[in-house]
């Protein structure tokens, strides 16, 4: 674990660059023993939160095997739809 020195700016803020070019846009922030934690929250739209949800775990496993299987791509001649 490396660690850094940040300052605090006239406005109160911190920039964490120097720590990770990809951070996540929120974080669960707390304070503990004298330190300042930031958690990485991954952020789900509300409509495809139901999924997540334990009640359809059953669902969830079956849309992430879908995922992992490899797809079939056909192409074929567009012709038939072509007018004369």
């Amino acid at each position: 674990m490396k660690k850094f020195q940040v300052k605090v700016d006239a406005r109160n803020r911190v920039c964490l660059t120097k720590i990770s070019k990809n951070l996540p846009s929120s974080f669960s922030v707390y304070e503990k023993n004298g330190k300042i934690i930031l958690e990485p929250l991954v952020e789900i739209p509300a409509d495809e939160a139901w999924l997540f949800k334990p009640e359809n775990k059953k669902i969830l496993d079956e849309v992430k095997k879908g995922l992992s299987q490899e797809g079939i791509i056909s192409r074929s001649s567009f012709k038939k739809y072509l007018k004369d």
